[in-house]
């Protein structure tokens, strides 16, 4: 290929990316600018929480008449990628949006992600249908709006370009659409951070050498982290199948749900566990007194809550999971603290979506380059102990983890049992 065309494939995948981009950035402000609003509206009312069963059935009907593709979420932009299928419904933009509102507003246990990734595909692809590109640039797109949301909703937007190439197929990454999906995400956190929106700032991680003895700390602690990354996607699954047996209709479905996550809030005694959960994760950076269980506790809630389709995401919770034990973990361990926090947010996440790069990244963008090695290394163990399980069960899988051939790629929720 002629210098001057290399040039210009390269000029046509900024101009795409930067397209998508601005309109991830957007979204994303706009999401954020709301759910800082509906977040504060319920610690400001505390009886709110005390709806979520009412507003779970509500959100329920809408989404049973309007949004029957929509309701599949990421497993719907995943087989998107890999099918090539129909363009995905815009209307999921403002459906997940207004799902998530709702969510956070009455307290379900529920993440951001979801909504910034789904609104990025569903834009990426209208843009893509739009200007009436080829199937091959029209996925590149889809890559890059999953890597503009992501990267914007964060503050992240080098963690976004790589989870938007590495989430797709387990083990692999799609370097074909590196281009437009790190310009989607670098440019969709500009515009985010120039529309007036600040990320939470966490505590900066100490540089620790590596040496033997705390290698070996870090293979028990992977060893926890990948148990607890199974854990939540095992029941985050089971409760999926169990209330689509019990109740079918969705409607009656999140209402059940929200009154088990009431009960749960009412039993527990504190409102750490609803909605995204971040001063949790800030403090378990500082305090040696964090409750033992407080990991444990978000796990269930969050699986009740996503699992009966309560709209949002899994990263945040899965950051507090993974801050709150490694708060647990550095404490046993003798682990410096902040070190062993920062380590554990970003691992539980890295194990449960099978992408261990994006967010040993993401780490350093977070807590700061102290994170390395020690993220990295326990996030690929953990990753490879939890074997091929996904809280994104369409998620591909080409080649085993530890290198069993497949042949022809399949969907996780296809490979009967896990291993």
């Amino acid at each position: 290929m002629s210098a001057p065309r290399r040039v210009a494939l390269l000029l046509q995948w900024m101009t795409l990316g930067a397209l998508v981009g601005l309109a991830c950035g957007g979204a994303s402000a706009l999401f954020l600018a709301l759910l800082e609003r509906v977040t504060a509206l319920r610690v400001a009312t505390p009886a709110l929480p005390w709806a979520l069963p009412v507003a779970g059935a509500l959100l329920g009907l809408v989404y049973e008449r309007f949004g029957e593709r929509v309701r599949a979420g990421q497993n719907l932009v995943i087989d998107t990628l890999h099918d090539d299928g129909p363009q995905l419904p815009l209307r999921m933009a403002p459906m997940v949006l207004a799902g998530t509102l709702v969510t956070h507003l009455f307290g379900g246990s529920a993440g951001r992600e979801g909504t910034a990734v789904q609104m990025g595909a569903a834009l990426s692809d209208a843009i893509a249908h739009r200007l009436r590109v080829t199937p091959r640039v029209r996925r590149a797109l889809l890559s890059a709006g999953v890597a503009g949301g992501f990267g914007s909703v964060f503050g992240t937007p080098i963690a976004g370009a790589v989870f938007g190439l590495e989430f797709i197929v387990v083990g692999h990454i799609e370097y074909e659409a590196l281009v437009p999906a790190l310009v989607a995400s670098v440019v969709g956190d500009a515009v985010t951070r120039a529309l007036g929106i600040v990320h939470t700032a966490y505590p900066t991680a100490p540089v620790v050498a590596l040496d033997p003895l705390l290698f070996g700390k870090w293979v028990l602690f992977a060893g926890a982290v990948a148990a607890a990354a199974v854990a939540f996607v095992e029941l985050t699954h089971a409760v999926k199948r169990w209330s689509e047996r019990l109740v079918p209709r969705l409607a009656w479905r999140m209402l059940a749900g929200g009154a088990l996550v009431v009960a749960l809030w009412r039993l527990v005694g504190t409102d750490a566990y609803l909605g995204l959960g971040v001063p949790t994760i800030v403090r378990a950076f500082g305090d040696p007194a964090l409750p033992a269980w407080s990991f444990a506790a978000k796990i269930v809630f969050t699986a009740v809550t996503v699992g009966v389709g309560f709209i949002g995401g899994e990263v945040t919770p899965l950051f507090f999971v993974g801050a709150t034990l490694g708060n647990l973990l550095g404490r046993a361990l003798g682990i410096p603290l902040d070190l062993a926090v920062g380590v554990g947010l970003a691992a539980v996440f890295a194990t449960a979506s099978n992408t261990p790069l994006a967010l040993s990244i993401m780490a350093v963008e977070l807590v700061g380059a102290g994170a390395l090695p020690h993220v990295l290394i326990v996030a690929v163990l953990a990753y490879l102990l939890a074997g091929h399980r996904s809280i994104y069960p369409s998620q591909r899988v080409l080649r085993g983890k530890l290198g069993t051939r497949l042949g022809e790629a399949v969907r996780l929720r296809e490979l009967d049992p896990p291993t």
